[in-house]
Parts: C-alpha cells; structure tokens; sequence
C-alpha cells in the first residue's frame, strides 16, 4: 500500500498533523526509539510528548500490518479469478482487519461443508434458481431434474435440501449480513450467565443469576465472567431478538408471493441459527474480551508507572524484614547506597513467640549501625510483626525510629529468580526478599526493575489478558520511567541498564562487565568502549545516563552530549563556564534570559535550548522528589481501632475500574468505592487518584469477620 495512505490513516487515528506524523514515522524508520525521539528530536517532531510518539508508533504498526494483510487477501482472491475492481476498492477501503476478513469470507478455502457437498453433486444452479423467486412453475419439478444415482441424489426433496444448504452458506459469507448481525448483537444484545452447579460455592455467584446488556458491560466485568466461565463454575451467552433479526435479513434477502418464498426462509433461519449467530457471538465476545484487555492493561500500565515513580528516600540506613510465623522473619540490613551489611532472623511472631531475644537482636543492629528506618512486608505474620516493630520503636530511647509497611508483591519472585542468585549467591530466597523489602523505600525503581511487572500487585485480571500485549506494554511503561529519571552509569544494575532507550540485556551485561573490570565511569564517552555498544546505541542511550562526580559536570544532566557544544555558546553568551553549573549564580542568569533571542543568537532550536537551561538549573535533579513522600509510622492501627466517621491519611495502593485500596494502616487495605471518590460524577478514579497518593479518607464501615473496610474521600 503506498505510505501516503498509511501517513494519513496514522494521522486520523490520532489527531496528530501529518506533517508532523511524517517526520516522526521517519525517524522510528531509522532506528530511533521513543524515548530518543521525545526527548532529544523535538525540533523535528513538532514538540510532540512520548505519548504522542508511542500512539504514533501504535497506530503505524496496525495500519501496516493492516495493509499488509490486504495485499495478502487481494492476491489470494485474484489466483482465483474472482478479484473484481468493485471488490478490490471494497477491500483497499477497509479499516479494520474484522471488515477485511469478512469480504475475504466467502473465497476462503473451507473444509467440507453441507454447502460444499451440494456443490459436489451439482445443486448450485437450483440454489440460483431458488433465490431467482419465480413467481410460477413447480420447484419440486425443478429439483427432479438434478435427482442423480451418480451424484448420490435420490429425491427431489433432497435436492432442495441440497440448494437450502448452498442459500444458508451464501447468506452466512455475506460480508453486509456479518456486518450488521454483528452490529446489532453489540447494540442491542444482553450478555446472561447461568450457574453450571448452583450450589458450588465460588467467588463468583453473583453471576450465577445475571444478565446485563452489551453495551453497558464494564471491562472488569467481562473479565471476571471470562474467568468463571474458564473455570466451568458459568455458562455465558449473548440473546439476541432473533424474530427481528430475520425479519431484516428477509427484507434484504426474500421476495414475498414466490413459490420458493418460504425455502428461502427456512434456508436463511438455518443461516442465522447455524452458521452466523454462533460466529458472530464468538466475534462479539472475542471483541469486548479485547477491549476490557486493552481498558485492563491500561490500568495497570498507569499504576505500574505510578509505583516505579515513587520518591526515594534517601540518606538512611534500613532495616528489612520478611515477616513470616514458623520459620521467623528474615532481616536486612543495607546502608544508603543500597549496599547489604548483615543478614538474619528472629522469632518474635507464633508459634515460638520470642519477644525478648527478637528486641534484643534489634537493639544490637539499630546501635551497631544508626538504623533511621523500618520497612515490613505486608505478607503472611505482616500484622503480628507490625506490633512487635512499634512495641520496639517504643521502647527504644536512644533515637527516634520509624518504620513503614511495604507491598512485597514480586520479592518472593525476585528472591527466586537467576538475577537474586547472581547478586546474593550466598543468601537463602527469604534473605533476599528481605533485602529486596528493605531497599524498595530506598529507589523503588532501581529495584522494582528487577520484578516481572506482572507480579507487582498493581492491577487487576492481569493473568486472564493477552500475556504477549501486556507484557509489551508493562516493558514500555518501566521504559518510560527509567528514562524519564535516567540512570547513574556507576551504580545501576543491568536490570535498570536494560531498559535505558537503546540498550538490550547484551549491551547491559557488558556495561556492568566494563565498570567492575576498569573502575568507575569518569564520563559518557568512556560507553564508546563497551563492547557491543555501537554508535547508534550511544546516540539513542547516552543522554539518559548519568555521571554523577564525573570529569565533565555536563555528564550528570540531561543533555545529550550532542548540545555540548551550545551549552558551551550559551554559557559564553552569560559569561559563565562549566565549573559554574549548579551555582546561583548562574541560575540567576538563565532566568533572565530570552529563550527565543538567545536561540537564535546561538543557533538553536528553542525546544532544545529550553531543555538545556531547565537541566543546567537543577542538575543532578530527580523529578521523582518533587512528589510526596510516603507515610512513616511510628505506632500501630488495628481493624478493631477502626471506627466509622474516624479520618485518616492512607496511600493510594492500587486503583481498578470500580476504585481504589488504599493504606491506613491497617493489616488490610481499605476500599474507596469509585462512588465515594469525588463529590462530582467521575467515569474512572485515575481521573482523581494514581498508585502512590497521599491521600485523606474517612472510615464508612467495617466488616471484621470479612476483614473489609469501605472508605471515602468525600466531604474531606
């Protein structure tokens, strides 16, 4: 298909100017990744935002993956001789990949039929003749003619049995039949789901009684009925009118006073009961599974980013613990770098209950290395361990301690995996949760990289969607977010490495191989070395990797060495060198400055240059410290505490499509249903609250016996 085409579909689906689409296409045509292009191309692209880019790049691999399968159909339908140039535009015209099948339906090559079969003995003139609605003769006479011992034909009545067969397969291939069967089922059908066993006790007896019309079919919804279904605790189907149905399809297909008239019908009511409602209902569920998917991943795709984007804590020395009942909760110590000192256990929760001894090891580990901080799991014996850590906080006189529950979603998978055993070889997996736990306060994203996001407890149904598109966008999403804070070249593991724009786990590896072998990066060309590392990769990686006490004070910003050299004019043009970077002095001058003026004074882009004085500003900044910091605690809430009208101040947790949980304190976290959200109407509650969020709630109720607690953030 000729790329013009495809430049103007990419720009219609995304409301994007051509032009600008254009230049973008061409740019990831070269080898350019998102990030790259966002960041350090936006002369060229127009200024457009990563989002744009990546819909940008959606958008183009659909269409042409679309066209692709055009020429593919075009071709197979013409080696038949049957490829007319009405059905050729028809197909050219198509948006969407359902549409072309459809037209491509009836000269797709179809195992044995009843259709197929009446072909064989030659009964496709008689189909021609029913639908021919004569008005007079005799039809049964008709048939005799084709009555064959040869071709296994041995009665009239069998013949139009036959041509009723051919009649029903012509109606069910028609691509306008398809099309508006399918159209009206989304529009006018309802989805109901009946109990296989309805004493089985499951989570999903709700749906044991259920119907709900198509249309209004929340995406968590059709996932949840996916799941009972796959599970064989529901039988789900789509009921449709069929009365109105054929009463269409006989309008379109059947003239009234024939003496084949009512054939034709009970041909068509075969078609319809048969052939397409049983295939339409497939495609129509098929489409709302993939578009509660698409709803569900992108959920999860937000709140991914959110959690990754969380502000570290820095300059503290932590104490993790795994908590755990019979085999004790696991330890670790690790200083603020992140570096692990001492690793242990103790036995403060049942069955062995040693209190004492347990605030006795802590006591030692607080004085022995000035511990400012504890991080607990929220996993099995969280509770019991949380009362134990603020009894001992307490209890503790010499400084003042505090301590934060941690999701440990992911670490016992982290703890397993070949990447926990090459960095800690000689611990056991819980010393390395425990580790994993104590760090994850510390730089949440250098360390969640190391998680399958799928196992970070920030979504909803992520195992029941498409695992290949989900894993795509979760991958782009930790991508984003690595390099949208950049990376310390001298401290990052070749998990965080891995996914700086440019770099795969080969080129990571080596990094990590070159730095342990020559020392620390003095500077970003010094990456030129690294084996495996060509000069493409250089381009696209090396402005999202930092230098931090590096020769070159440029090396620790966002400036793609590639502008050095106008950093080096427009310093000239202040009166200012690179020693100067980072003082007041030489703030005060970029704010004063003409961006416009100096740009062209210069010769540069004013995107670019608005870049390089934001960078110079705050260099070394992380964007990530501009957010809230998380809640320390220093004493314990219990359910029982709880009481309605009571207001407190939690952490957003996760956020699903009905609403968000949110951390109180509390052993588990509260619900605040998406009604109880806003004082206004909201369609979802990531327009209001993301992973992360402080946020003040006030308790509704509590159920102790279901160990649920419904809150709200109105009227707050």
């Amino acid at each position: 298909m000729d790329e013009s085409i495809i430049i103007r579909q990419v720009a219609e689906a995304t409301g994007i100017k051509s032009n600008q689409v254009t230049k973008t296409i061409s740019l990831l045509d070269e080898g350019n990744t998102v990030p790259f292009i966002s960041r350090y191309r936006k002369e060229v692209t127009g200024e457009l935002s990563e989002v744009q880019v990546r819909e940008i790049d959606e958008k183009l691999k659909f269409f042409r993956n679309l066209a692709q399968r055009k020429e593919e159909v075009l071709r197979l339908i013409d080696e038949q001789g049957k490829l007319t140039p009405e059905l050729k535009q028809q197909i050219l015209n198509a948006t969407k990949i359902t549409d072309v099948e459809d037209l491509y339906r009836p000269y797709r090559q179809k195992r044995r039929t009843k259709a197929t079969m009446a072909k064989e003995k030659g009964l496709q003139p008689l189909a021609e003749y029913l639908i021919s609605f004569p008005k007079e003769g005799d039809r049964d006479q008709e048939a005799a003619q084709y009555i064959s011992e040869e071709k296994e034909v041995t009665s009239s009545d069998e013949a139009l049995q036959g041509a009723q067969d051919i009649v029903a397969e012509m109606v069910s291939d028609n691509p306008d039949v398809r099309k508006w069967i399918r159209k009206y089922m989304t529009k006018q059908g309802t989805v109901t789901t009946t109990a296989k066993d309805k004493d089985a006790s499951s989570v999903y007896e709700m749906y044991y009684e259920f119907s709900q019309p198509v249309e209004k079919m929340p995406p968590h919804r059709i996932l949840a009925i996916n799941r009972g279904e796959r599970e064989e605790f529901l039988r789900v189907k789509i009921i449709v009118d069929e009365q109105q149905i054929l009463c269409h399809l006989y309008k379109v297909w059947v003239q009234e006073n024939s003496i084949t008239t009512d054939i034709v019908k009970e041909a068509i009511r075969d078609a319809l009961n048969r052939l397409v409602l049983p295939a339409v209902e497939r495609e129509v569920r098929n489409e709302l599974t993939e578009t509660a998917e698409q709803q569900a991943i992108k959920v999860f795709s937000k709140n991914l980013q959110q959690l990754l984007l969380q502000p570290p804590i820095h300059g503290g020395v932590v104490l993790g613990v795994d908590p755990a009942y019979r085999t004790g909760c696991k330890w670790a110590v690790v200083d603020e770098t992140g570096k692990l000192h001492e690793v242990g256990v103790i036995y403060p929760t049942p069955p062995q209950n040693k209190v004492e001894q347990a605030k006795g090891v802590l006591t030692g580990l607080v004085d022995k290395y000035n511990i400012d901080l504890v991080t607990i799991g929220n996993g099995t014996a969280s509770r019991e361990t949380e009362q134990f850590i603020a009894e001992f906080i307490k209890d503790y006189s010499k400084k003042q301690l505090q301590y934060i529950i941690v999701s440990e979603a992911g670490a016992s998978v982290y703890s397993a995996s070949e990447l926990a055993s090459k960095e800690f070889p000689k611990l056991d997996v819980a010393e390395r949760s425990a580790v994993s736990i104590a760090r994850r306060l510390q730089d949440p994203l250098a360390e969640l990289v190391k998680i399958d996001p799928k196992s970070m407890g920030v979504g909803q149904y992520q195992h029941d969607v498409n695992q290949k598109k989900l894993k795509e966008n979760l991958t782009t999403v930790v991508e984003s977010a690595v390099n949208h804070v950049g990376v310390d070249l001298n401290t990052a593991s070749a998990a965080l490495l891995s996914y700086v724009a440019g770099v795969n786990s080969v080129v990571a590896s080596n990094l990590v191989k070159y730095r342990e072998e020559t020392g620390r990066f003095s500077n970003r060309s010094e990456l030129k070395k690294v084996p495996r590392l060509g000069p493409k990769t250089y381009e696209q990686c090396v402005g999202f990797l930092r230098v931090l006490n590096g020769k070159n004070k440029l090396d620790k910003t966002p400036i793609h060495p590639e502008s050095y050299d106008i950093v080096k004019s427009l310093l000239k043009e202040i009166n200012c060198n690179i020693d100067d970077v980072g003082s007041n002095e030489m703030r005060e001058k970029l704010s004063r400055i003409n961006l416009v003026q100096m740009a062209e004074k210069i010769g540069a882009g004013v995107p670019t240059l608005k870049d390089i004085v934001d960078s110079l500003m705050k260099p070394g900044r992380d964007p990530r410290e501009e957010l809230p910091k998380p809640i320390l605690r220093t004493d314990v809430l219990s359910l029982e505490d709880l009481k309605p009208g009571m207001e407190l101040k939690g952490t957003v947790r996760n956020v699903i499509d009905f609403g968000a949980f949110v951390d109180i304190g509390v052993k588990v976290d509260g619900l605040v249903h998406i009604s109880q959200i806003a004082d206004k109407y909201i369609k979802h509650p990531l327009e209001v609250v993301s992973v992360g969020d402080i946020v003040n709630v006030r308790v509704l109720d509590v159920d102790n016996e279901r160990k649920r607690v419904g809150l709200t953030m109105k009227n707050i």
